[in-house]
């Protein structure tokens, strides 16, 4: 197969999806690499390198849309892309389809194979990770006096006492933060709905970090003396209520952060989505950092983590088929969210109430002995395409 590397074009967006390590064990296995020019510059990854790992670097997008059959890059298809994807051309990257109607509707349309990277990950993305860590030292930045925060120092100084820190969700997200936080010296109460993750995180840190079961009513507590909320809950899309209202927003310090990372709308009611290039404002005297791709900032890190982590995918996609790679790796299949012209995708379906069909109905290897892989979400979905 001809493999195409696109260099992203999201708005504050420097990762690539493939590094010149990537490329090389794909020329290896006898594929053809074209690279989109200056597709890993901003992560330091230089033309010259892929060439010397073996590829071609093409000009464009529309020459890569054009010579390749498996595109990849890290986040999603942009409207200027619709219009280059071919059918049958597979498309792996983070696509996000539940909250993006109009791109899923142009991956129908082209009738492409698309695959969501963000469902694919097996033991976690790295990008959880880097968002974790890294949007906790965004949030620590938030709170300096020149960014419009209390001025308060994570640790503390001699007679100044460190900050309160509270983290919502002990997934991968919230323990990178927890990671970066704890570490530096603040006071920090780590949230969650499960009594296990919590009692795991605190014989970890030899309880010196304070968990609790995280509802409303816990939170709502919390917040008048928390100096950092870090949101790291995934947040079920399309919910009616708030996990946290504007009320609750409130009754925080004046000049304390909120940094939401997982960026759901519904969440927070005070939430916007921003960028890398205005990345705060401040909403009833909170600074709120509601960055869309934290990531991006380390994108030199991030690249080389997230590359390796999804190799094994693309090997599989370019090495075996669409077919062969779903019934080898299910959390690949479960990330299947469009197949020439038919929705794949259950929360996708739920959400945006469209039919779909299961990937392994639509490939009809159902019968064979499939990896098995649980449900990307907890979005159930019996709007089903008869095949």
């Amino acid at each position: 197969m001809n493999f195409g590397v696109l260099k992203d074009i999201k708005d504050g967006e420097y990762r690539v999806i493939a590094t010149p390590v990537e490329v090389s064990a794909i020329v290896d296995d006898g594929h053809d690499v074209f690279v989109q020019k200056s597709a890993g510059e901003l992560a330091g990854f230089h033309d010259q390198e892929y060439i010397s790992a073996g590829a071609m670097i093409l000009d464009t997008m529309e020459e890569i849309y054009k010579t390749c059959d498996l595109v990849a890059k890290v986040k999603e298809i942009e409207s200027v892309e619709y219009d280059l994807l071919r059918e049958g051309q597979i498309v792996f990257t983070c696509i996000h389809p539940a909250g993006h109607p109009e791109e899923v509707q142009a991956l129908l349309d082209k009738k492409v194979i698309a695959f969501t990277a963000e469902d694919s990950h097996r033991y976690g993305s790295p990008n959880a990770e880097a968002a974790g860590k890294q949007g906790a030292l965004f949030g620590l930045e938030s709170l300096l006096s020149i960014n419009g925060g209390s001025g308060k120092f994570v640790s503390g100084l001699a007679g100044a006492p460190g900050i309160k820190v509270v983290i919502l969700g002990g997934g991968i997200v919230g323990k990178s933060a927890l990671q970066v936080v704890q570490s530096l010296g603040a006071w920090v109460t780590l949230m969650d709905i499960n009594i296990l993750t919590l009692r795991e995180i605190g014989k970890l840190y030899n309880e010196k970090v304070n968990t609790a079961i995280s509802s409303r009513y816990n939170i709502k507590k919390l917040l008048p003396e928390t100096d950092l909320l870090i949101n790291c809950v995934k947040w079920p899309k399309g919910s009616k209520e708030f996990l946290i209202d504007r009320e609750m927003v409130k009754s925080m310090p004046k000049g304390s952060v909120i940094v939401d990372i997982s960026n759901d709308y519904g969440c927070i009611e005070t939430f916007r989505e921003t960028t890398h290039a205005d990345p705060r404002y401040v909403e009833e005297g909170v600074v709120h950092y509601c960055v869309g791709n934290i990531p991006g900032a380390i994108s030199n890190s991030t690249s080389i983590a997230y590359a390796a982590s999804v190799l094994p995918h693309l090997r599989n996609l370019l090495n075996l088929g669409v077919e062969e790679a779903c019934i080898k790796d299910g959390f690949l299949r479960r990330s299947m969210t469009a197949h020439k012209g038919y929705l794949t995708h259950e929360e996708t379906s739920a959400l945006q109430n469209r039919p779909w069909i299961k990937p392994e109905d639509l490939l009809d290897i159902a019968d064979k002995n499939l990896d098995k892989a649980p449900p990307a979400t907890v979005t159930r979905s019996n709007n089903f395409i008869k095949k």
